[in-house]
């Protein structure tokens, strides 16, 4: 498969392959991904799922006619500069759409300063914090990952299948960190189970001891973690060299292989987490698995691919539908062809959408990821996975949606 080219906006255009051809007439899309800081260990992976659905759908006809025109700007996994890179995407690069951020730190504040400002639809395949759900977005933010509201249930039942009963929590202080940790706790107190002590940690620090003694103390029996790989790393480093924790919950921020080869395998081995998930059965997740693993090699363990690539599919269907490459537009028709009624279209079917759309027929997109019925607010429903660590390796327990309590 011939992959489209990625244009980075960063002020002075650095280009890894720069399109050509690229005119009013093309539906353009802003890829605000980490290739840097904490997240980077999702962030190329992101970008293979958002680049395949591009070549996917440009090698069956494009959009009204003409290939979509993707253009990349690294968040950095930082705030500033994600809205940095947004505003130079919305102004300088033209962009309909942003596909991103991953952090529901960065994706917020791109929210509020550029996409609502801007008028430009935002469609997230990673951002899973519970503001999201009633933030002030003027309905420009969407996401195709199902928010941390049910994470936290889901989280809160492998810990229990695991034999957990008294756990600590120790989480990123930002919107995502802060969310998932409370709505954890309280699934598992809800379950007759004790959160004995809940503590914030501030990303970027040498030492994590002051905050894994004060959640060390009591009789807690694991350390729930919520954060992001690169701090991740520093953190579990220090609380198995300094005796603190052997056992460990995490969640979907943390599932990545470099994690478990930097710490070492025989210090992470029974840890379990939790992660969103589509049901492997279906046919959209099927044929994501294929697509991917013929254009780029094997499917890794990292989430976040799937929804991204979805996030594509309904940008592009939304502006096919719509008929004009106009913002609004394209916001206005989005949960038009994700929700029922309509034919199901799956992944990979953009000729048959093609079809239907020029028929006057309407369609619901059924994703790689699963269900993106956007309600609302723009959130989706979603399964989860519970995984575990087992010989160095991620491997998935079951697939299943979490009961609410």
């Amino acid at each position: 498969m011939k992959h489209t080219a990625w244009t980075i906006g960063l002020g002075v255009a650095l280009s890894l392959g720069v399109s050509a051809g690229a005119t009013a007439d093309n539906l353009r899309i802003g890829a605000l991904v980490p290739l840097t800081g904490d997240l980077q260990d999702y962030g190329e992976t992101s970008r293979n799922g958002i680049r395949l659905a591009v070549d996917e759908i440009n090698a069956a006809g494009g959009v009204l006619g003409e290939d979509i025109q993707l253009v990349g700007g690294d968040t950095q996994t930082s705030p500033q500069a994600g809205v940095d890179a947004a505003q130079r995407l919305a102004s300088v690069e033209g962009v309909h759409a942003f596909v991103g951020a991953l952090s529901s730190g960065v994706t917020i504040p791109v929210a509020q300063s550029v996409s609502r400002q801007e008028g430009i639809p935002q469609i997230s395949g990673a951002s899973t914090s519970p503001v999201i759900t009633d933030l002030d977005d003027d309905d420009f933010l969407f996401r195709t990952v199902p928010s941390d509201a049910f994470q936290g249930i889901a989280l809160a039942e492998i810990a229990e299948e695991s034999g957990y009963s008294n756990l600590s929590i120790l989480y990123i202080n930002n919107d995502y960190g802060l969310g998932l940790a409370e709505n954890f706790r309280d699934a598992f107190e809800a379950r007759g189970h004790t959160v004995s002590e809940m503590a914030a940690y501030e990303p970027g620090q040498s030492s994590y001891r002051g905050e894994l003694r004060r959640v060390s103390r009591g009789d807690t029996e694991g350390l729930v973690l919520i954060g992001y790989p690169e701090n991740g790393q520093t953190i579990l480093r220090q609380a198995v060299e300094g005796g603190m924790f052997e056992n460990f919950v995490f969640t979907d921020g943390l599932q990545s292989p470099d994690m478990i080869n930097a710490i070492g395998a025989e210090f992470m081995e029974g840890a379990v987490g939790s992660v969103p998930r589509a049901l492997e059965d279906t046919p959209g997740a099927q044929h994501f698995e294929a697509a991917y693993s013929e254009a780029y090699g094997e499917v890794p363990p990292q989430p976040f691919m799937d929804t991204a690539y979805d996030a594509v599919y309904l940008i592009a269907l939304a502006a096919q539908q719509a008929g004009v490459l106009d913002r609004t537009a394209i916001r206005d028709n989005l949960r038009s062809v994700a929700n029922p009624p309509g034919e199901v279209v799956n992944p990979g079917e953009w000729e048959k959408a093609l079809q239907l759309l020029a028929d006057g027929e309407e369609i619901n997109y059924e994703g790689a990821s699963g269900s993106v019925d956007l309600d609302e607010h723009g959130d989706v429903p979603g399964t989860f996975a519970h995984w575990r660590v087992e010989d160095g390796e991620i491997r998935t327990v079951r697939v299943f949606a979490p009961a609410e309590d």
